[in-house]
């Protein structure tokens, strides 16, 4: 999710809203479905590749893939931020030349934290490819793209194909078989979406996709990245075709942090490679905050659209700080070493809400000294004052 609406983009919304009733017959209306047709709904050739990450029990795969080792174990929790993810980008690549980042046993990501999530999962052999994504003028493309028309036929400023057009340019064969080799290993990389229809996190194992060797991987893959970082009103949502009873129909997703600020309920995806009962391994999990997290002081304009746009983040900041406490929370219960970074909350914002090229390259180099130094990570969540 952006940590906040770009100016013109509120400039173009302003007049879009009063005349969304007039024109809501215009859009195309969807295939009706049942709610049992929903909790059942499959991917045509992709069984067993999601679920419901809300749901108790819920198992993802065959579950015959084991690790290779368990003396180490990392899982690394990506959040989104917007413009700000060129500080995680930073701190991932600064990490790398510490020659302390550990290889992720598990990577999961929401929002902008599910574009990085892909590169962070294969290691070091990536960093080129984030730094890329959040310096090369990749976001400007987004903001370019907001076209007033989208909001009639795509319920977004920014339509799916333009944003998929994009992100598809990083997702390669090679890619794809990095990720499968290791999924085959037993490590296992998850983006969570948010099901508009369910109002319910959606958990995709990617490396399951990736190792399906069907032709449309790199399509869904591309999918279900896109879906994740599709910020509802600016992006427009990402329709995708499911089955069910022999029904298709098409289910509406939208960004991952909408009901999940970041993937940390551990349980549902650990006891599958027996990390959370062994005493023995060296367990971490490090949750990385691709934006500030402690509340900032703003003096907000009496409007329409920074009254709801201020109260909108301030919820999502505050849905952020919940689960880096469920995760803390975990860790101790399980022994795990807990591990926290985020961008402090005295570094200007000027440029973000902009995606500013120049901007995002800056908190990269920031990002990028921190990570080397060492000086990323703390070991408990910040007390809010």
């Amino acid at each position: 999710m952006p940590r906040g609406l770009p100016t013109r983009i509120l400039q173009k919304a302003a007049g879009i809203f009063l005349v969304c009733g007039a024109i809501a017959a215009c859009a195309t209306p969807r295939a009706q479905f049942t709610a049992a047709q929903q909790e059942n709904a499959q991917l045509p050739g992709f069984p067993h590749v999601r679920v419901f990450a809300d749901s108790q029990g819920a198992k993802l795969g065959t579950g015959s893939a084991k690790l290779e080792s368990q003396k180490d174990f990392a899982f690394l929790a990506l959040s989104g931020g917007g413009a700000d993810g060129a500080y995680g980008a930073g701190i991932l690549n600064g990490w790398s030349a510490s020659q302390q980042r550990p290889e992720f046993t598990v990577v999961s990501g929401a929002s902008t934290g599910a574009l990085m999530a892909p590169f962070a999962f294969l290691g070091p052999a990536y960093d080129g490819t984030i730094k890329e994504i959040y310096t090369a003028g990749y976001a400007e493309q987004f903001v370019k793209s907001a076209n007033v028309t989208n909001v009639i036929f795509n319920a977004g400023l920014i339509s799916a194909g333009s944003a998929n057009s994009i992100i598809s340019q990083f997702i390669t064969r090679r890619l794809l078989d990095d990720i499968a080799r290791e999924h085959r290993k037993g490590r296992r990389l998850y983006v969570v979406t948010t099901n508009l229809d369910a109002q319910r996190p959606v958990l995709w194992d990617m490396g399951a996709i990736a190792a399906s060797d069907r032709p449309d991987a790199a399509s869904v893959f591309t999918e279900i990245l896109t879906a994740s970082a599709s910020f509802p009103g600016v992006f427009s949502p990402v329709l995708i075709d499911v089955e069910a009873d022999g029904h298709r129909f098409t289910e509406m997703h939208v960004d991952g942090e909408t009901t999940d600020p970041i993937f940390v309920a551990p349980e549902k995806v650990l006891k599958s490679l027996a990390v959370t009962s062994s005493a023995s391994a060296h367990k971490s999990i490090y949750v990385l905050i691709n934006t500030k997290l402690e509340p900032t002081f703003e003096v907000t304009e009496n409007t329409p659209l920074q009254v709801p746009s201020r109260a909108i983040f301030t919820l999502t900041k505050t849905e952020r700080r919940n689960s880096i406490l469920a995760a803390y929370d975990f860790a101790r219960r399980n022994g795990f070493k807990f591990n926290l970074a985020y961008l402090p909350r005295d570094i200007s914002d000027k440029g973000s809400v902009e995606f500013d090229t120049g901007y995002m390259r800056s908190l990269f180099e920031y990002g990028y000294e921190v990570g080397r130094s060492g000086q990323a990570w703390r070991s408990s969540p910040p007390q809010v004052h």
